[in-house]
């Protein structure tokens, strides 16, 4: 399905569900009203329903009741607004409507929803504005959900929203795109159009760091809006790697949010992946590999992968985003180790055996 980006508020009312004047189910939290451009998307909606009946870390019963009030009202078309969590609500809200009943989770095959959906991102991290990828948790354990209709027909960009935020979650969600870019460019299924997206994704990330996160320019903030999509662009197409599949449970044992679980991992596992060549798993072979090690160093003004991955650290150390503190590091380790979904691994270029996953969580934990 093909995808229309708008940049600027000032053009969600010429968008056709809204210029329609389709009934809309919100979905967004309750920091809505808070944002900058409140005001210049309730002047552009004309009949509408809010949804905001959902954490952080969303419930398949969440959306549930997010379907079933969209049926109630009689809604038309979604529209999404805010992060990657209200994103993929509004994303399986769409998907699940189709369903029979919400006891058929996992049981009915996805069918393809024509339902209008519209996103747009308060944060420049996930990318999730332009991905076919849901997250949600249903039984306790996190289910990704993936199917080519939840990619948003519309992503409305807005550089101001990021101007208000928190520095330590635009951090977090900086390094989320800066994890996805790279990810992306060294995955299995990258191609020539994932690896043009990842490349100007993490060059813009890494050109306006100090502008976005230490002096707040409206023009950084900008560009990482525009390198956030691109990395979601990348994803897309590659899905993430290691660094995604080691960091989820980090987020639910030590409480810390997700972009700055991932980027604890990212450097631990490719000083690895640069000392197991022998372990290569991408058809293109390690030379290969190695040539894309070194033309994500470029992108990050380094010589060399292993100046790169010191460099990343020291980003970290910047940014003061600490490695996750264990009072148990053995136990910790074990429920880490088992947490991990072998089929995530999948698209990750060097193959990691449970004793590879131990050394590397024993790396990232302090």
């Amino acid at each position: 399905m093909l995808q229309t980006i708008i940049w600027g508020i000032e053009h969600l009312k010429n968008i056709p569900p809204i210029k329609e004047g389709k009934r809309l189910l919100v979905v967004s939290d309750s920091s809505f009203p808070l944002l900058p451009i409140h005001e210049s998307i309730m002047t552009s909606l004309s009949e509408y329903t809010f949804f905001c009946d959902f954490g952080s870390n969303p419930l398949y019963e969440d959306v549930c009741k997010g379907v079933e009030l969209y049926h109630r009202n009689n809604c038309e078309a979604i529209l999404a607004i805010g992060g990657g969590s209200s994103i993929d609500v509004a994303k399986c809200i769409k998907l699940f409507s189709n369903m029979e009943s919400s006891s058929c989770f996992l049981k009915e095959k996805f069918r393809d929803s024509p339902i209008p959906l519209l996103a747009i991102p308060t944060t420049a991290g996930t990318g999730s504005e332009s991905t076919h990828f849901a997250v949600i948790y249903y039984n306790g354990a996190k289910q990704s959900i993936s199917h080519s209709c939840i990619l948003p027909n519309y992503a409305i960009l807005e550089p101001s929203v990021l101007t208000t935020l928190p520095i330590y979650q635009k951090k977090c969600t900086f390094l989320d795109a800066l994890c996805q870019g790279i990810e992306s460019w060294w995955s299995v299924n990258s191609t020539p159009q994932s690896i043009k997206h990842s490349c100007y994704a993490v060059r813009t990330l890494i050109d306006n760091l100090d502008g976005y996160l230490i002096k707040n320019e409206r023009s950084s903030a900008r560009n990482v809006m525009d390198a956030a999509n691109r990395a979601g662009q990348a994803i897309n197409i590659t899905q993430t790697t290691a660094p995604h599949a080691f960091s989820y449970k980090l987020t639910s044992l030590y409480g810390i949010p997700h972009g700055h679980a991932v980027a604890v991992c990212l450097p631990e596992i490719w000083l690895y992946m640069l000392q197991h060549e022998e372990n290569c798993i991408d058809s293109r072979g390690f030379g290969y590999l190695n040539n894309i090690f070194h033309d994500i160093a470029a992108a990050l003004h380094q010589p060399t992968p292993r100046d790169a991955i010191n460099f990343f650290k020291q980003i970290l150390n910047q940014l003061n985003i600490e490695q996750p503190q264990s009072l148990s590091k053995t136990t910790d380790i074990d429920i880490l180790v088992h947490s991990v979904n072998p089929d995530r691994l999948k698209n990750n270029p060097i193959s990691l055996n449970p004793t590879a996953i131990n050394d590397i969580y024993n790396s990232i934990l302090l």
